[in-house]
């Protein structure tokens, strides 16, 4: 599964403040992905950025990627449960063998009934989440 890292973390393996890792983000010198407020780093991005791997895709490694964020309001606790018990199952199955895993973290809102999921991975396999989410909600209603 490709590791992703949050700009504090880049920022502490590179013995870097966090106000710098940002500055390289939004000049372009580091590649990240921002979901929602937060940027996301892949482990590859930072090994090309201090020398540790390629400096780029080569034209036949070149790939896309998708993120979501998917909010499910109204489920009570044993839905929700069972709803992230699914989806981050199909996500492993899905990943298994992949050179380009999918990335799937759950988040629950107790206070509001709300669920929200944050996918990351080819354009293919993050429909395939969305699909059995859209799926297993419609079922729930």
């Amino acid at each position: 599964m490709q590791e992703f890292y949050s700009v504090e973390d880049v920022a502490e393996l590179l013995g870097l403040h966090v106000k710098t890792v940002r500055g390289y983000v939004r000049d372009g010198k580091l590649k990240a992905v921002r979901i929602g407020k937060q940027y996301r780093i892949a482990r590859a991005e930072v090994e090309a950025f201090t020398g540790g791997g390629a400096a780029g895709p080569s034209r036949a490694e070149v790939s896309a990627e998708v993120s979501a964020v998917v909010q499910v309001d109204g489920l009570g606790r044993g839905d929700a449960d069972r709803l992230v018990t699914a989806v981050l199952a199909a996500a492993g199955a899905w990943s298994s063998g992949e050179s380009r895993p999918l990335w799937v973290q759950a988040v629950r809102d107790e206070s509001r009934g709300a669920l929200r999921f944050v996918v990351l991975g080819p354009p293919r396999r993050v429909g395939d989440v969305l699909g059995l989410i859209d799926d297993m909600t419609g079922d729930m209603r």
